[in-house]
């Protein structure tokens, strides 16, 4: 096997965790290593079977964009708490590997978008995302307004303080905490999400994915801000378009069984177990 292995070099303890880990990785296979921090977008030309991200989400979200079109199954070790992308613990990487080598993991894969932000004629930026697009409000604390088209067609204007547009993946991120809903990993569909809307009745909606969404700035001229997976960034003005559809990408993520979708869901969000009612005292 050959594994890519993507690190944020400039992150001592993320680095060292790598050069302590390659003599294991290297007993499976060949080890290339991608730098994080240097690596552009869509710029990976391995030919890596497998790609190992050492972090948290955000950098599997950083590794999915660098990989572009060529997306390879990909896992996670979390160098810090347990995440919905990178479950594995750096103790756990041994049997993981065993686990790869022996075949008895499932790949899933993971709908991603692609974001197109346009000025007339001039293409302001483009990208893949795996989690969401975010335009929002900058550091003026004056709402924003946006006229958003589905397939063309004038739904409403919104405005508030932004709008998140997320994939299953990401509707777990930032769209969670505005009040969006948690859709299935495995769906095809995006959740659009407003932020502080000023007309309460604007509410999240669930689109499938076959849809076209495109926001378009409405004036008065204020600071608003484009943001693909909380790390791509590029600022807008009245006129501007945004426009988001899925990606012909999928992301693969390695799937070993160690935990499932839900037991992650109850873990990373605190949710209780069963209720015994012998134990309410209802006097």
């Amino acid at each position: 096997m050959k594994f890519a292995v993507f690190v944020d070099k400039s992150r001592n303890r993320r680095r060292k965790a790598v050069e302590a880990a390659r003599p294991l990785l290297e007993r499976y296979g060949e080890v290339d290593e991608v730098d994080l921090a240097t690596a552009g977008e869509a710029e990976y030309g391995g030919t890596a079977d497998i790609a190992i991200v050492f972090g948290g989400d955000g950098s599997i979200l950083r590794a999915a964009r660098i990989l572009g079109s060529r997306q390879i199954p990909t896992i996670g070790i979390n160098m810090g708490k347990l995440g919905f992308l990178a479950e594995v613990s750096p103790g756990e990487l041994q049997a993981t590997l065993d686990t790869i080598k022996s075949g008895a993991f499932t790949v899933a894969e993971r709908m991603m978008l692609y974001c197109r932000a346009t000025r007339g004629d001039s293409v302001l930026k483009e990208s893949l995302g795996l989690n969401d697009v975010v335009i929002s409000r900058g550091a003026f604390s004056r709402l924003i307004s946006m006229a958003v088209f589905i397939d063309a067609e004038h739904v409403t204007d919104y405005n508030g303080d932004g709008l998140i547009v997320a994939t299953p993946v990401g509707s777990t991120a930032h769209s969670l905490a505005a009040g969006g809903a948690i859709l299935e990993a495995d769906l095809r569909a995006f959740t659009l999400t407003p932020i502080c809307p000023h007309t309460l009745s604007n509410r999240p909606i669930v689109i499938p994915a076959e849809r076209k969404i495109e926001a378009r700035i409405n004036p008065p001229d204020l600071p608003v801000m484009l943001t693909i997976d909380g790390q791509v960034n590029q600022d807008l003005k009245p006129g501007d378009s945004v426009q988001i559809t899925e990606a012909a990408e999928r992301f693969k993520l390695i799937q070993t069984g160690a935990r499932s979708y839900y037991a992650t869901l109850r873990t990373k969000l605190g949710w209780g177990g069963h209720l015994n009612y012998a134990e309410i005292d209802n006097t």
